[in-house]
């Protein structure tokens, strides 16, 4: 059975470059957020888990990417910077035509991380 590891390179293996550039930068915010935080592949999507505990998940679609699990809490706390991003229960999408909100996805990533650290 492959690991995490060779499941998420799997995973960006399979994505045209542009989807696969921008995993690469997600991922990268997360663990220089979270160092801890431990990789992990489920629902056929990486993700990362933190304190044992689910933490984030980010998958790549023919025009976005997607950040979850994002609760009512964090998107409504973020609710004015989320406005132009499509949004829904968990979720946040990044189209791929335009850049990332590096900044957005730190806080929303730094809140996502308290939120998880919260629940001890």
């Amino acid at each position: 059975m492959a690991t995490p590891a060779e499941l998420v390179r799997e995973y960006f293996a399979a994505l045209p470059p542009p989807s696969r550039r921008r995993m690469k930068e997600m991922r990268a915010i997360v663990k220089s957020i979270a160092p801890s935080a431990v990789e992990t592949f489920s629902y056929r999507i990486p993700g990362f888990r933190l304190d044992g505990k689910v933490f984030v998940y980010y998958a790549a679609f023919r025009e976005h990417t997607s950040l979850y699990p994002m609760g009512d809490r964090i998107r409504r706390a973020y609710a004015a910077s989320l406005k132009g991003y499509k949004t829904s229960k968990g979720t946040i999408q990044f189209p791929l035509d335009q850049p990332l909100p590096v900044a957005l996805v730190k806080r929303l990533i730094k809140a996502r991380a308290a939120e998880v650290r919260a629940t001890r």
